[in-house]
């Protein structure tokens, strides 16, 4: 069903809905130092956004922030115990944005190495939170050396603590081409989360990964600016791959080291937006039932 481009609904509220990618706080300046922001600050400009959320109908909220980037588990944890959303944080190592994410130990060490250190942080928590999921990102184009190996350390530590892996990734042959990877490991398709898949503008590769049985995630939904999203949704549904697909917004969230945290968007979008415009028959595939299969409950 494909609406009128005026369209304009209220917000679809979907309970026990969850968004599989959001932020909280990032720091795209490279690994955060001590007192590089005021926690109290970023709860006080989060709480209202995630109980906006709330009243939506969300009940679990997936925390893309990677370390070495500003990731804060005890942040979250603070917020999910205030507004009653559960919020998830991640393992793993960013290797998008210029490589800002990627620690000098990272260029060093072996793949299976790197995978000991994700898989150590799953057992043993971070700041008394476990992670759980693992979250990485390759540059655009083809992957190089370090792509892989970041790829390789994520699928390595998903065999062996069965989480599923999302990867920031914009093209479509580089999707297939970590597929490759995850299937070298012994890791099924099932979980890898292709993140961003809107960027690649041939429906032909999110088929293609869709049947090949990964996720594919359309996000980076703005207020009026979500036709394409719609439309990647809507050609996945006519292919029969509705139960492969993901939305989100990719959304929040307080910039680090801009005066007051920046503009901190918030989490509405994918209700008031893009959800009103989809076939109602799909809200709660999309919203409840994938994100529960992609990750686990």
């Amino acid at each position: 069903m494909t609406a009128p481009e005026d369209f304009e609904a209220a917000p679809v509220v979907i309970p026990n809905s969850v968004l599989t990618h959001e932020h909280v706080l990032v720091d795209f300046g490279g690994t955060v130092s001590p007192g590089a922001y005021e926690a109290d600050e970023v709860f006080a400009l989060a709480r209202p956004k995630l109980d906006q959320a709330y009243a939506l109908g969300c009940r679990r909220l997936l925390e893309c922030t990677p370390r070495h980037l500003g990731r804060d588990p005890a942040l979250l944890a603070r917020l999910a115990d205030a507004t009653g959303i559960e919020i998830w944080t991640n393992t793993g190592i960013y290797g998008a944005a210029g490589r800002v994410g990627v620690p000098d130990y990272a260029r060093v060490l072996s793949a299976e190495q790197l995978a000991d250190r994700f898989v150590s942080e799953h057992a043993d928590g971070i700041d008394g939170v476990r992670p759980r999921f693992i979250k990485t990102a390759v540059q655009d184009g083809a992957l190089d050396e370090l792509d892989r190996k970041l790829v390789r350390a994520a699928a390595l530590a998903a065999r062996e603590t069965g989480l599923t892996v999302a990867s920031h990734t914009t093209g479509g042959a580089a999707a297939l081409e970590q597929l490759g990877i995850l299937d070298e490991v012994g890791v099924p398709a099932r979980q890898f989360v292709w993140v961003h898949a809107h960027a690649e503008e041939d429906p032909a590769y999110h088929e293609q990964v869709g049947r090949a049985g990964a996720w594919v995630e359309f996000d980076g939904l703005r207020s009026g600016e979500t036709d394409w999203q719609r439309t990647c949704v809507e050609r996945m549904a006519a292919a029969g791959l509705l139960g492969r697909t993901l939305i989100a917004n990719d959304s929040g969230w307080y910039h680090v080291g801009e005066p007051g945290g920046g503009e901190f968007l918030g989490y509405a979008c994918i209700y008031t937006d893009l959800l009103p415009a989809l076939d109602p028959s799909w809200h709660r595939i999309l919203m409840v039932d994938n994100p529960s299969s992609a990750f686990g409950a």
